[in-house]
């Protein structure tokens, strides 16, 4: 991989890993257009950690009142650690469901459905559903200290279609949560925590594909450079949607997702077997 190559990558996981647009459908892209085909999904769970790195620096503070809460209630039972109590165990309820289902679901996706007309065809759904939840949903006004159990089962299965090459998981977790009556702040606030365990914990059990045919592969280098270039425009991609999203409308994403599926539909060889 050439330091440009790195570069590029870092760019792309990183702007696009939190916005509602798949993340797994652009990597895919731009290995296609560079011709380039990752040994294993190590490089690609390495930009993972400088994502949610990102995503534990921006949120810090909210982490760690989540956590603090958590163990306050547990410890004191005082009334005003209740909210971030529960708030921490929807975020486990999630995770959960997201890693069993996950892992369960992985089994049944196999290469032949990582072809330009899944990618095309899930980018067109998470448009849809974009649209549906911005044009003919009315929206929640529901915060933290109003969700239940149930929030955090819908938003884990909604998390959990994400499995699926081209879905973007913070798409369906904004959908989901919104769905369910969050208002948007909320809906934000959970979705980006929800990022944090997920992909730690997929990269944990991902461990084994790291070797060192990985760092001869790709350059100890350009792995660092591509680590933090992911890492800044990350954060960069986390404050840009939290103001985006204060101002102006989803479907703009959907927009996107629909033009990005008739490219990839038009432009891919349709018997292109993709490596995600």
């Amino acid at each position: 991989m050439t330091l440009f190559e790195a570069i590029v990558f870092g760019i792309i996981q990183g702007i696009t890993e939190f916005l509602p647009v798949s993340s797994t459908a652009h990597i895919v892209i731009t290995q296609l257009v560079f011709g380039y085909t990752f040994p294993g999904l190590a490089f690609e769970i390495y930009l993972h950690m400088a994502s949610v790195l990102a995503v534990i620096m921006y949120f810090w503070k909210d982490l760690w009142s989540v956590i603090q809460g958590f163990f306050k209630f547990i410890i004191y039972r005082s009334k005003e650690d209740k909210v971030p109590f529960f708030f921490g165990v929807y975020i486990l309820i999630a995770t959960f469901i997201t890693g069993v289902l996950g892992m369960l679901l992985s089994d049944f996706i196999a290469d032949a459905m990582k072809t330009p007309a899944l990618i095309a065809a899930s980018l067109t759904v998470t448009g849809l559903a974009l649209i549906f939840i911005e044009r003919f949903h009315r929206l929640g006004h529901r915060d933290e200290s109003s969700m239940n159990g149930l929030d955090a089962v819908i938003v884990g299965l909604g998390q959990t279609i994400a499995v699926i090459p081209g879905i973007s998981r913070s798409g369906a977790t904004l959908v989901a949560s919104l769905l369910m009556g969050l208002n948007r702040d909320t809906a934000v606030r959970y979705s980006f925590l929800l990022a944090i365990p997920v992909i730690l914990g997929s990269s944990i059990l991902a461990l084994d594909e790291f070797s060192a045919g990985m760092l001869n592969y790709i350059g100890p280098f350009n792995l660092f450079i591509s680590f933090i270039v992911c890492f800044f425009f990350s954060l960069l991609g986390i404050i840009w949607l939290i103001n985006f999203l204060k101002k102006s409308k989803l479907i703009y994403f959907a927009i996107y997702c629909f033009i990005v599926a008739i490219l990839v539909y038009t432009l891919i060889d349709p018997s292109t077997v993709m490596d995600v």
